[in-house]
């Protein structure tokens, strides 16, 4: 029996996966990213204690986006003694292994096998951005595990009823409604659906199910943002949906976006050698630069020989590109980008035995090319480009020390908390249970003056707690990021310097200040004598 249809070789794969993403978590250390700081722990959090009613955006206008996604990796962090917490992340994301291994079974057809697995797999495990993601809150791993199982149904040689593509619209449209930047691999799958023996059941199967996935996952959500906010996707796209909480433009991060359309090409090859305008952070990634060179040799193999390309994998490549020009268009963010990251392995290994016969043929030989010749090359470009590849660093610490942060005796009544810098939406969840926590330090989506939100912050200001009001920033702040100590003045408050701050430990090793908060002490009547103020 072929090892790619042993049942015993795919139980293996599976195991495999989950050991493989729980080791690597393990040696990596304690997830502490900077959108884990500032607003995926708050989400999970929120979610569970319903705190959205509460709070004002702890982690900036990211509070508003749907929460649901970051509910797993919340639960599990707080529910499990470090490092096990992450080690169970870890598995749960080594499982896009074994999806992989699904995918290369089916793209591969008759010419998958030991060696062609293998390497498909190898590629896939050392994936930049896959592999710094493994045992993070980061949402993009975990929606790559329905977006993966999504596009093995699509291209799997099963009958043509709509089944599957119900199916794989569901994934697919899962994986948008909890994270809606895959609406890329949404809109990518539907049109590759164009070339199916009858494309127009296809898409509606497809279309049905993206719909059920989108509802099911996003629904609730939307609609509680168009009850509070005025917006199904608050505080998003209000140039259309025109919310009166939000100003009225659309939230773009423009800073990863290509400059002009050489820029754009020459991404692939950024990536290569090191260069990283698609990410905050350095990596190495030569696996779209590999596939667009096979793939410009087959083509000009292919027109040499009057070739044609099989149909399902001219469906595979314009879900590929065509997901990946959009991509391109609307985020530029790689890490956005990781379906396709993993999906380019059994591309490569498919490409390269398609490269090989194609040569073959044109030799004159009438022979297929060796098996091992081809499971030989298969293997050694695998071992080429994983040592080519390095991932990103998203900050981690050391197991041995993991985040337990202790608060201060003043600090362990309910209190009202003030946020006046950025990220420290992640504190939210060890004050003490009945506080409140204001963010007015963000700038993109500023608090709208006798808005909803900043009728909340003046009400709870107006109803004290037992702990009282302090401010929370950062002891040591970068000169880009300084703590906005003067938004304490639009509530006519101040910091109270008659008393000390306390000092809460972060869990990047910068210290956060909390210091007391009191009413500003009233100027001086100055009637009679003009005014003294500047």
């Amino acid at each position: 029996m072929s090892i790619a249809r042993n049942p015993l070789a795919t139980r293996l794969v599976i195991a495999g996966s989950a050991a493989a993403g729980a080791v690597y978590a393990y040696l990596a250390g304690e997830d502490i990213n900077w959108d884990w700081q500032n607003y995926h722990d708050y989400a999970g959090f929120a979610l569970l204690h319903g705190r959205f009613d509460v709070d004002v955006a702890p982690g900036g206008f990211q509070s508003f986006l749907n929460p649901l996604i970051y509910v797993l990796p919340y639960a599990v962090r707080h529910g499990l003694d470090a490092p096990w917490w992450g080690v169970a992340l870890g598995a749960l994301h080594g499982l896009n292994l074994a999806l992989v291994y699904w995918v290369a079974r089916v793209l591969l057809g008759r010419l998958a096998d030991a060696f062609t697995l293998s390497a498909a797999i190898l590629i896939a495990a050392l994936s930049p951005m896959a592999l710094s993601e493994v045992g993070t809150s980061f949402a993009d791993i975990l929606t790559t595990l329905p977006i993966l199982a999504g596009i093995a149904l699509i291209f799997g040689e099963h009958d043509e009823r709509g089944r599957r593509f119900v199916a794989a619209g569901l994934l697919i449209g899962a994986a948008t409604g909890l994270k809606l930047t895959n609406a890329t691999f949404l809109v990518g799958a539907g049109v590759s659906l164009l070339l199916v023996a009858r494309p127009w059941r296809a898409i509606a199967a497809f279309g049905a199910g993206s719909a059920a996935g989108v509802i099911v996952t996003a629904g609730p959500w939307a609609l509680k943002m168009t009850r509070d906010y005025g917006s199904p996707l608050f505080p998003f796209y209000n140039t259309i949906f025109r919310s009166p909480e939000a100003p009225l433009a659309s939230i773009v991060d423009t800073r990863f976006m290509p400059h002009g359309l050489l820029d754009a090409l020459a991404y692939p090859f950024y990536w290569v050698i090191g260069k990283h305008p698609s990410s905050e952070w350095p990596f190495r990634d030569p696996r779209f630069a590999v596939v667009i060179v096979l793939l410009v040799a087959l083509i000009v193999t292919g027109l040499w020989q009057r070739r044609e390309v099989p149909l399902r994998e001219r469906r595979l490549l314009i879900f590929f590109w065509l997901s990946y020009v959009l991509w391109m268009l609307a985020f530029s963010i790689q890490r956005y980008l990781m379906p396709l990251e993993l999906l380019s392995a059994p591309l490569i290994v498919l490409l390269l035995i398609r490269l090989i016969e194609s040569w073959q043929a044109g030799s004159g030989l009438d022979v297929s090319p060796p098996r091992r010749m081809t499971q030989a090359v298969a293997v050694m470009a695998a071992l080429g480009i994983a040592l080519a590849s390095q991932p990103t660093d998203w900050m981690r610490r050391p197991w041995s020390d993991p985040y337990r942060p202790q608060l201060a005796a003043s600090l362990q009544r309910p209190a009202t908390f003030l946020l006046l810098q950025k990220p420290l939406g992640y504190v939210t969840s060890f004050l003490p249970q009945g506080s409140r926590v204001y963010q007015l330090s963000e700038l993109v989506v500023p608090i709208v003056a006798g808005g909803v939100l900043n009728r909340r912050v003046r009400n709870g200001l107006a109803d004290p707690l037992p702990g009282g009001v302090w401010a929370l920033y950062f002891s040591n702040s970068p000169e880009d990021n300084p703590p906005r100590l003067a938004a304490l003045a639009d509530y006519n408050l101040e910091i109270d310097a008659s008393r000390g701050c306390e000092r809460i430990p972060g869990a990047a090793g910068i210290a956060i200040e909390a210091c007391p908060v009191i009413a500003r002490a009233k100027a001086p009547s100055t009637a009679g004598l003009g005014s003294t103020t500047r």
